[in-house]
């Protein structure tokens, strides 16, 4: 059985970081891109991050570039996105999901606002 789990959301201060975590099982982890996702209230799901089954081919989105780093230990199967100097806007449920898009997790709440 497939499972994504997040974790790592909270309230943060503009400005502030959270590191949010996704652990994974279920699926050979390292075999599979994955990708972070969001929804922000009353708006539609929003890409976020990317990365490759080895780590070494990353994209952002233009809104987060710079911010949020993506990362992975397929030992762990563990997938990992730092979130820095956070803005309000992001505020969102995040959700990883696996890079075929056949299984998302349930979401981690970030908020941001002081």
């Amino acid at each position: 059985q497939v499972q994504l789990v997040e974790s790592g959301g909270g309230l943060v201060q503009p400005g502030g970081s959270l590191r949010v975590s996704c652990a994974a099982s279920g699926f050979t982890f390292s075999s599979y891109p994955m990708r972070w996702v969001r929804r922000a209230p009353g708006k539609r799901l929003e890409w976020v991050s990317y990365i490759n089954t080895g780590g070494d081919f990353i994209v952002y989105a233009d809104y987060v570039k710079g911010r949020f780093t993506i990362s992975r230990d397929n030992a762990k199967n563990m997938l990992y996105l730092p979130l820095n100097s956070l803005k309000p806007q992001d505020t969102a449920l995040y959700y990883c999901s696996r890079g075929d898009s056949a299984y998302w997790g349930q979401a981690t709440q970030v908020t941001v606002s002081s």
